[in-house]
């Protein structure tokens, strides 16, 4: 089922459900105002894992657009500076990590396969920078957690490496703050334990530094950017059991660089 916010009635209300059941899928707001649905599908079909749809606002109805090379879940979907969207790593049907990159083209509904990262990664982070490059931040492969960071050049459809992390982390969140610094938040550090620690990076030096810990562990939690260009961190699980999920919210301040808890 999909439901739409409507933020001036504080309501909720149903609109046509996808075409496809979907979990660990991404949702992508297009130039033209659609929402590109990506993965996900139902984990023993693997076909249904490559399909994308097209929501249209002004109709509510729901169409399929062109399927991706790969069946992905837990992957990454990004929306380019030139409107295409690149969608990154994943679970190849839930059962192998995937290195591969593929772009789509809202003019023409397909998918073309670009160059891929250098490591297989899920439940990852891809966050745009100002200067339009892709910045890839840690996930899982099949065998362990990472540090590693990626760069994706739009224009060159290349991938470089850039220094790690000071942590691995996996499910964690990266929130792009106004002076095009990037901030991390909390995530898994292993199977079992989530970490309060934050980390931030420069894309200018290309390097990261500790920030303020969070005053909680949180592991899939969110994290939104403010209009006055605050981080609001909300929820998400003390640890990787279900057991462990949590209510509480904190503030980022972005000129401060501190945490306070948030009423």
């Amino acid at each position: 089922m999909c439901e739409l916010y409507d933020p001036a009635a504080r309501k909720w209300a149903f609109t046509n459900p996808m075409l496809y059941p979907r979990e660990f899928h991404t949702v992508s707001v297009l130039p033209d105002g659609k929402v590109l649905v990506t993965g996900g599908g139902v984990a023993d079909d693997g076909d249904s894992g490559k399909t994308c749809e097209l929501y249209d606002p002004s109709t509510e109805k729901w169409i399929l657009t062109g399927s991706m090379h790969d069946a992905r879940y837990m992957h990454t979907a990004t929306v380019l500076s030139d409107g295409k969207v690149l969608v990154t790593g994943g679970f190849l049907n839930l059962e192998t990590a995937l290195n591969s990159s593929e772009v789509y083209d809202p003019s023409t509904g397909n998918w073309t396969l670009v160059t891929g990262m250098h490591d297989r990664r899920y439940s990852h982070t891809a966050t745009i920078l100002k200067n339009g490059t892709v910045l890839v931040v840690g996930g899982q492969n099949d065998s362990q957690i990472l540090n590693s960071v990626e760069l994706y050049n739009p224009l060159a459809q290349t991938w470089t490496i850039t220094q790690p992390m000071k942590s691995v982390r996996y499910s964690h969140t990266a929130s792009l703050l106004y002076n095009g610094e990037v901030l991390v938040t909390g995530g898994a550090i292993s199977d079992n334990d989530a970490t309060e620690s934050t980390e931030l990076y420069d894309p200018v030096i290309g390097s990261w530094q500790d920030e303020d810990d969070m005053h909680t562990y949180r592991v899939w939690h969110t994290a939104s950017t403010l209009a006055n260009g605050n981080i609001l961190v909300a929820a998400g699980s003390l640890d990787t059991n279900i057991e462990g999920t949590i209510y509480s919210t904190e503030l980022y301040n972005s000129t401060r660089k501190t945490f306070t808890y948030s009423n």
